[in-house]
């Protein structure tokens, strides 16, 4: 088996753990459990806890005790016996701290599978920007999957989707340690310091002023990409009080009309090494937020009827919105960090974005749609909520056209991109 069929393998087990229970915990929420929104914040908000510690923390230890393949397979199978505890919590409370200590096992492998897929490509003398794309277009295709299949098989509304996420995560798991081996670069260097010990050398990337606008960057955009998780799915269902609306495919089976957007996911990322090479990190992550403005715009102005054009608009230029920031946030980071430290600045990048961008994304929209979108009654002001989101994405790309520097070098990002990984 070829290692680009095998890290395809990855990439689509990976986010079909996240895709089979992320969009539809809210409908298992409120419409299984009728547990209150408020607790419901909190529920959202474990992604973005956990990932403000473990990914670094994973990354460190990757980087300096642990092959990365292995620490990546441990987390997998500790996560999915997690996700099979979740149907018998019947504590809104007691929910909170499991799904909690599953995202703490969950979000560091998001940066362990990038290290764990770089390492491997760039071992065979692949090159990463051109060659990693079209590897993880498979797991948004992954993510796509576990929706449909929740969806359509009726567990939306049921704890059964968690099932269907345990038996993947601990497939994954398994699978892991048949990985070619990915080695602490780091371990054994002799002469370090101590901030070298305890592995924080990837925190000093924040000292150089480019890399440090650029996770500030990404901690905003982190934060617009948690709106759209937290809200998308919930803001179709709303439409079920509408009596015209009701029937719709797109109220019925919401998480199939939010799939398009995974969908469009998968084009954009193929568009990536292309638009990297031509334009730049700062004109691709510049279009990245310009789309989010375009995102949050269009659902402003859709509804399931004869705005559903604009509905699936929005998912589309989602793709765009995503992956232009992620993947290619992700690919910029590799081309500006050494190899002994790479694995800690992919957590890194995954804090900023997942972690702080995720907290401050759910808890400030919370607080703000709560105090001034919210009726009396509980309903929430849909159209003003979005603007005020579009209005947010604009507000951050005018900053970053001003405040980040950067100079695009086409044969430097080449030579780069397609080095070989070697232990420092």
């Amino acid at each position: 088996m070829s290692i680009k069929l095998r890290l395809t393998i990855l990439s689509f087990l990976q986010f079909f753990i996240w895709g089979a229970w992320l969009i539809t915990i809210g409908a298992y929420w409120f419409q299984t459990k009728q547990w209150s929104g408020a607790q419901f914040g909190a529920i959202f908000s474990t992604m973005g806890i956990a990932s403000i510690f473990m990914p670094s923390l994973m990354g460190i230890v990757a980087d300096k005790w642990v092959n990365a393949e292995k620490l990546y397979g441990v987390l997998h199978l500790l996560g999915g016996v997690t996700l099979c505890c979740i149907p018998f919590v019947t504590d809104p409370g007691v929910f909170f701290w499991v799904i909690l200590l599953n995202m703490i096992f969950y979000m560091p492998t998001l940066a362990l599978s990038i290290a764990v897929s770089y390492s491997a490509l760039k071992s065979q003398g692949l090159d990463v920007v051109k060659d990693y794309p079209p590897i993880r277009v498979w797991g948004t295709i992954g993510f796509i999957a576990a929706m449909w299949a929740v969806t359509f098989l009726g567990f939306e509304k049921s704890a059964n989707q968690f099932y269907v996420a345990a038996g993947a995560a601990l497939l994954l798991g398994f699978y892991s340690f048949t990985l070619p081996a990915c080695p602490p670069p780091s371990k054994g260097a002799s002469g370090r310091s101590l901030v070298d010990a305890l592995g924080l050398k990837s925190f000093a990337l924040l000292r150089d002023r480019k890399l440090a606008t650029f996770f500030v960057f990404a901690l905003l955009l982190g934060a617009a990409l948690q709106l759209t998780n937290a809200y998308g799915d919930t803001f179709l269902h709303d439409f079920d009080k509408v009596p015209a609306y009701r029937d719709t495919l797109s109220v019925q089976h919401p998480a199939f009309i939010m799939s398009i957007s995974q969908i469009s996911e998968t084009l954009f990322i193929l568009a990536i090494p292309f638009f990297l090479r031509r334009f730049g990190i700062k004109q691709v992550m510049l279009f990245s937020m310009i789309a989010w403005v375009l995102r949050f715009g269009l659902l402003a102005y859709g509804n399931p009827g004869s705005g559903l054009w604009m509905i699936i608009m929005s998912c589309i230029v989602y793709g765009m919105a995503f992956d232009f920031f992620n993947i290619s946030g992700s690919l910029f980071v590799e081309t500006q960090t050494q190899p002994s430290i790479r694995a800690s600045a992919q957590g890194l990048f995954m804090m900023m974005t997942n972690g702080f961008g995720a907290v401050l994304g759910s808890s400030i929209s919370g607080l703000v749609i709560q105090n001034y979108f919210t009726d009396a009654a509980g309903n929430k002001d849909w159209h003003g909520i979005w603007l005020a989101f579009a209005a947010y994405a604009l507000v951050i790309a005018v900053l970053f056209v001003f405040i980040f520097k950067h100079k695009h070098e086409p044969q430097e990002l080449e030579n780069k991109y397609s080095e070989p990984a070697v232990a420092a």
